[in-house]
This record gives C-alpha cells, structure tokens and sequence, in this order.
C-alpha cells in the first residue's frame, strides 16, 4: 500500500491541476487502495472546495466510497508521538497532515509515498528510515 499526500489527491480530482494527467497515469499503473489520513482527506476536501466546489469534493469523496483510498485512523495513544514530530520539524514547519503521513508510516511499515511536497525528502520514518517518494514523470 502506497501513502498518499493532500497535494496528490487534489491533483487527480482538479484538472485544472499542473500535474493531473501525470498523477491520473500514476494512479491507474499503482496498486490500489492508497493510505491516506484524516487530516489529508480534510485539507483536500478544503482544497477541492476553493478550486471547484461540490463538484470536485463529490469526486474526492467518490475516492472513499469506490476503495481507491483508506484512511489510517490516529489512535489516543499515537497523539504524543503526533505532537512529537511536529515539535522535531518545527524547523521546516510541519504540518499536522504532514505529521500525520509520517505517523501512518511508522505504525504501519509503509514507506513508499505519493507526495508533491519536498520536505517528504527531509522527514524520517521511525529511527531514521527515508520515504521512497514514488516517481511519477
């Protein structure tokens, strides 16, 4: 299962995207479902709200409903850990989507990511594992 970062998800539903058609493509060659969260599912459908309205959250939503996606849920006992990661990126800053997708990462073993963030390029996955940030040219 690969992970799936916010700016990805807009892209496939928005073809008014830069990168639609090359994130459509990736997302018909790829296994599916992919691992998203919460908190991305959120950004995005705030995202497809601004760009398209309805229309483009339907499409989002369509993504849940027809298994292309799955969200890993944030447990109680995960919020330390959450919290701690924002607080080691603080630097770059890190998002709570962000923290989240790294979070999903360390409890589940995934490593491979969909991302059009670069600071997926800085964070580290447990005790200093990388992303392998999946091409898409």
């Amino acid at each position: 299962m690969i992970l799936c970062d916010t700016g990805v998800l807009l892209c496939v539903i928005d073809q008014s995207q830069s990168l639609h058609k090359v994130y459509i493509e990736a997302f018909t060659r790829l296994p599916m479902p992919f691992l998203t969260t919460w908190a991305c599912m959120t950004e995005a459908m705030y995202f497809a709200d601004r760009c398209g309205g309805y229309r483009l959250q339907r499409k989002l939503g369509g993504m849940l409903q027809n298994n292309v996606l799955q969200i890993y849920d944030i447990q109680t006992e995960d919020y330390e850990r959450l919290f701690g990661l924002i607080e080691t990126y603080q630097d770059r800053p890190m998002d709570f989507a962000d923290a989240t997708l790294v979070l999903a990462a360390e409890r589940t073993g995934k490593r491979q990511i969909l991302t059009i963030d670069s600071d997926f390029l800085f964070y580290r996955i447990g005790d200093g594992e990388s992303f392998e940030i999946i091409p898409v040219d």
